[in-house]
């Protein structure tokens, strides 16, 4: 932590252009404990993400009991397993994913599943409005998933972001024994890494702007 040149005398401040950059989406764990009071922290931060009207349409669960996480581990690779075969992917091909995800599952001391909650949405009469509600809290989720991972690197740990849940929800909402109203979207395992990831290059700057108009003749880039 390092005091920011325009933060007043005394007041600490995290470089957050340094945390966005050295996060990575970590796929390999040591199975050590880690302390759970990070886990809040980060799931702390999350709530701080922006919502539509303030409604924090999320909510997290929390697996450290190996038994549970391997229960939903193999729940998933059941239903992943018959999706994969029904696509025409080789046996070989199938069995190994399977392995690599259980794995991660299976090994991180910590697996946290995000989940969308729409109890509290806005009602409206017509159903353009009310899928555009829908679509505003599942960005919101978004944003909540980015401030749990960069408070998690933050506090020394490390996390991947696996969307399996997207694919059969009520699988991992019966497993793990979720209300009805939760609908899971997102999945973290939690830990430290037990080997740095292969970081993909990012899009060159100039590649990631469609439209850019301050308001002078000539663009910047």
């Amino acid at each position: 932590m390092t005091r920011h040149p325009d933060s007043p005398a005394g007041v600490q401040r995290l470089d957050v252009f340094s945390v966005i950059r050295d996060r990575s989406s970590v796929r390999s764990f040591l199975p050590d404990p880690i302390p759970m009071t990070l886990v809040q922290q980060a799931i702390e931060a999350a709530g701080w993400a922006p919502s539509p009207h303030g409604t924090q349409p999320w909510r997290f669960a929390v697996i450290a009991s190996r038994e549970r996480r391997f229960r939903l581990a193999e729940a998933m690779a059941e239903v992943w397993r018959a999706q994969l075969r029904m696509d025409g992917t080789p046996e070989s091909v199938v069995e190994h994913r399977l392995a690599r995800s259980r794995e991660r599952l299976e090994t991180a001391p910590v697996v946290v599943v995000l989940c969308l909650f729409l109890g509290e949405a806005h009602e409206y009469a017509d159903d353009a409005r009310q899928e555009a509600e829908r679509v505003m809290a599942i960005q919101s989720l978004g944003a909540a998933a980015q401030n749990f991972l960069l408070a998690l690197h933050a506090l020394g740990l490390d996390a991947g972001w696996m969307c399996a849940p997207l694919f059969n929800p009520e699988t991992v909402r019966t497993t793990l024994g979720l209300d009805s109203s939760l609908i899971p979207h997102a999945m973290f395992p939690v830990g430290r890494m037990n080997q740095p990831p292969k970081r993909r290059p990012r899009r060159p700057l100039e590649t990631l702007i469609a439209l850019w108009d301050d308001g002078d003749d000539e663009a910047p880039i």
